[in-house]
Order: structure tokens, then C-alpha cells, then sequence
């Protein structure tokens, strides 16, 4: 290996590539990264120049390691489409609509500053699975390289594509009123925009990007980003509250009244509103979630079936995909939608926007519709710091 060469082997996790920047990966290490990514695509897709979308999200080293990725991809015959600043639903949603070979998302989605990572996939909606990920690591780590020449191009205004999609399919009849809050990612300037022009009334709650995160991580499941959002619901007297994380594709959700709704629970209400239009339909639930899916009355009498499946936002979207299910909750926060509301991957608009069409159905509050479930109990989500040898 090259004596400039960094690139820690356990960045390459069950589902995910993360590395603190310069610490564990530096900028020749990416660049192999992009290079072992660019072979696997080839090998995959039994192409000599695959077509593979390529985004960023709003930190402050992302675009220098979009850079170095996309130098390796090239270097072994890919060729790039760039669509600039992203969310990641944004790039998988590319992948459909400019049908391209796979993608590639420079993210660190909500983690603190100074972590970086890639999420990546070759099959249309769908992201890298333990296999895939042993795979990419072995091609990486062990320099089994393909090369080629690729080039690159960059898509202009493709944020306007991706938010007209969405707008154009979910107008909504009432005034609903919802606090938007993004905590300076990304999210904050496709979120709100999304949100007013399916017909909501919004209150922006830290929506201007900022990478340093003045105030704290963009993550749906922290504590105090949710009491802010909180805070501000009551304040503003609103119908709903929604955080966003740092890349777009969780959603944490709060109620008229100011309480959180853990996100399993806002999945069965969104899946009951569904069953009444979708019958004999399938959903897949993490096995954090609440095990009142399998015993739902209105989803048994709409002759549904929940299959709780293993944790992990690639895990629950391979099943959705799989049995064909309408859709796919997480407790962390990752919903997915498969035709006909959405491509089958986690879009965090697309969730709450899902919750909107749920409020615009019912001529209820939010806290009276929650009422209707049974109580349950259990824990936020808790992650004790573990190395990780």
C-alpha cells in the first residue's frame, strides 16, 4: 500500500461506509474507495462505462471527498452525472429518473462533524447489503482494480426535478400548519419548500444551512433537537411538527400537542390510512418497533400482513422490495414507499408528506388520532459508545 495510503477497515460497516475524515480515511483512501466502488459497479452491471449518479451533502469537507471519490470512479471507466448539492433520497430518486447504473451519496448524514461517508447502490432503490459491502471491501482493501476512462457531467437544477416530482403528486385540500425544523442540514433547503407547495402553512425552524450545527446534530431521535421542535409547535399552535436529519431521509414527528410520536407508532397510523385504499397489502417493520402491527385491527379487516424483518435501513428496503410490500417502517425513523407513492427507498419528505395526507384525511388532531392506540412502552433509541474492534 502507498506510505499516503489511509483507509481504516472498519469503516466498511454491515450497511454503511463511515470514517472520520483524516483520522481514519484520507483523501488517497476515498480515492480508492471510489476506485473499488467503480470496479464493483462494472462487475455488477457487466458494463465498461456504467452511468453512476453522484451527490453531496451541505458540510464543509463533503465536496473535496465527492472529488477524490469521483477521480476513482472515473479512473476505472465510470461515468459520472453530478447532480451538486443533494439529499440522499434525492440521488437514489436520480437513479429512476435519469435511469442510471448506480449511485453514490457523499454523506455523514446526522453525525457529528468531522465523520463522512458514502452510501452507495447499483440496483435501482435499493443500497450496498452486508454481501455487497464485503465485496466492495475486499476489492478495496486488497487493490483489485479495474481500470477504464470514464468522464464526468454535471446535471444542472436537478433539485427542481426531484421536488416537482413530489409536489405534483401530493397536493393537499386542508391548511395543515407544520413546524419544519432541519437543524442546518441539507434538508432545509428542499423540506420546506416541499411542504408549502403540496399546500402546507410552514414554520421553518433552523432551516438555514450551517455546518457547524450551532444548535445540534440534525437527528430526528436527539432528545433536544426534538424538544426545540416541540417548543415551537406549541408556540406557533400547529397541527404538526417534522425533523429532518442531516441527509433527508429520516423524519421524527411531533404531535398538536408537543409530544413525540415515536416513529414506529407514526408508521401503523400511516399504514392503517393506507389499508382502507390499499388492501391485501404487505408492510415491513423493524424488529424495534412496536409489535402492535401484527394484531392491528384495521389492518387485519383491510386483510393486511406486517413482517418484521431486521433492523437496518438496506435490511427493511431489500425486504420491501422483496415481498413487494406498499411499505417499509423503521424505528429510527427511515420509512419507505413503494409504488405507487414513492420508488421503494427511505425519503423523509416523502414521509411526513405520507402524515400530511393522513391529517387530510381524518378531521381529527394528530393527538386524537394517536389516542387511538393502545399504550405501549418503550425506550428511546440508546447507543453506548463501543470501539469498533
Amino acid at each position: 500500500m502507498p506510505e499516503n495510503l489511509k483507509i481504516d477497515p472498519y469503516g466498511f460497516r454491515e450497511y454503511d461506509a463511515r470514517w472520520l475524515y483524516e483520522k481514519d480515511i484520507n483523501k488517497e483512501g476515498i480515492e480508492n474507495l471510489g476506485k473499488g466502488l467503480g470496479t464493483q459497479i462494472k462487475l455488477h452491471t457487466k458494463k465498461n462505462n456504467p452511468r453512476v449518479i453522484v451527490g453531496h451533502d451541505y458540510r464543509s469537507y463533503s465536496e473535496e471527498i465527492k472529488t477524490s471519490l469521483k477521480k476513482g470512479l472515473i479512473s476505472t471507466g465510470c461515468n459520472i452525472e453530478d447532480i451538486g448539492l443533494s439529499l440522499s433520497p434525492m440521488v437514489y430518486f436520480a437513479q429512476f429518473n435519469l435511469d442510471a447504473d448506480a449511485v453514490a451519496m457523499v454523506t455523514a448524514s446526522h453525525n457529528e462533524n468531522g465523520w463522512t461517508g458514502v452510501k452507495m447502490g447499483i440496483k435501482k432503490g435499493l443500497t450496498h447489503a452486508p454481501e455487497e459491502m464485503k465485496e466492495l471491501k475486499d476489492i478495496t482493501l486488497n487493490q483489485k482494480f479495474s481500470a477504464g476512462r470514464g468522464n464526468e457531467k454535471q446535471i444542472k437544477n436537478f433539485d427542481q426535478i426531484y421536488k416537482d416530482d413530489l409536489i405534483s403528486k401530493n397536493k393537499i385540500k386542508k391548511k395543515i400548519k407544520a413546524v419544519v425544523a432541519c437543524g442546518n442540514g441539507t434538508a432545509g433547503i428542499f423540506a420546506p419548500d416541499i411542504l408549502r407547495s403540496i399546500g402546507c402553512e410552514v414554520i421553518e425552524l433552523d432551516c438555514n444551512l450551517d455546518w457547524t450545527f450551532p444548535k445540534y446534530n440534525p437527528n430526528p431521535e436527539d432528545l433536544k433537537m426534538l424538544h426545540a421542535i416541540s417548543k415551537e409547535v406549541k408556540a406557533n399552535n400547529a397541527d404538526i411538527g417534522f425533523g429532518f436529519d442531516g441527509d433527508g431521509d429520516r423524519v421524527g414527528v411531533i404531535d398538536n400537542q408537543g409530544n413525540e410520536i415515536f416513529s414506529d407508532k407514526i408508521g401503523l397510523l400511516i399504514a392503517r390510512s393506507l389499508s382502507s385504499v390499499h388492501k391485501n397489502s404487505k408492510f415491513i417493520v423493524d424488529v424495534k418497533s412496536t409489535g402492535l402491527y401484527s394484531k392491528d385491527k384495521i389492518l387485519l379487516q383491510n386483510n393486511c400482513e406486517t413482517i418484521y424483518w431486521k433492523t437496518g435501513h438496506s435490511h427493511i428496503k431489500r425486504k420491501v422490495n422483496a415481498e413487494k410490500a406498499l411499505a417499509g417502517f423503521e424505528k429510527s425513523g427511515h420509512f419507505f414507499f413503494n409504488k405507487p407513492l414513492g420508488f421503494g427507498y427511505d425519503d423523509g419528505i416523502n414521509s411526513a408528506i405520507q402524515v400530511c395526507h393522513l391529517l387530510d384525511k381524518e378531521d381529527k388532531k394528530m393527538s386524537e388520532i394517536i389516542s387511538k392506540l393502545p399504550n405501549t412502552y418503550q425506550t428511546p433509541t440508546m447507543a453506548p459508545f463501543c470501539k469498533d474492534e
